[in-house]
């Protein structure tokens, strides 16, 4: 199964909204089991934004995965970009 990583920006500020969000968002990627790998992007040591790495069927399917994200629904992030991704190490 095809692996993509989705590339998650939070918006200026908005490190409460992200630790507001963080259980129902963590729950999320529990849920459905297609996460292979994840965590925050780091920026001045704060959380500035999110890096997760899924298998999907196709590009569709990842995108309406990382539509789906809690911290989407919250406003956290500035921009959300999906990409297939292929492991090679």
């Amino acid at each position: 199964m095809p692996l993509f990583a989705v590339i998650c920006r939070d918006k200026p500020g908005a490190l409460q909204t992200r630790i507001d969000t963080r259980e129902a968002h963590l729950g999320f990627l529990r849920e459905k089991g297609i996460v292979r790998m994840a965590g925050p992007l780091m920026r001045n040591g704060d959380m500035a934004g999110s890096l997760i790495v899924i298998e999907a069927d196709n590009l569709a399917d990842a995108q309406g995965w990382a539509a789906a994200d809690p911290y989407k629904a919250a406003g956290l992030f500035e921009s959300v970009e999906v990409i297939e991704w292929k492991q090679v190490i």
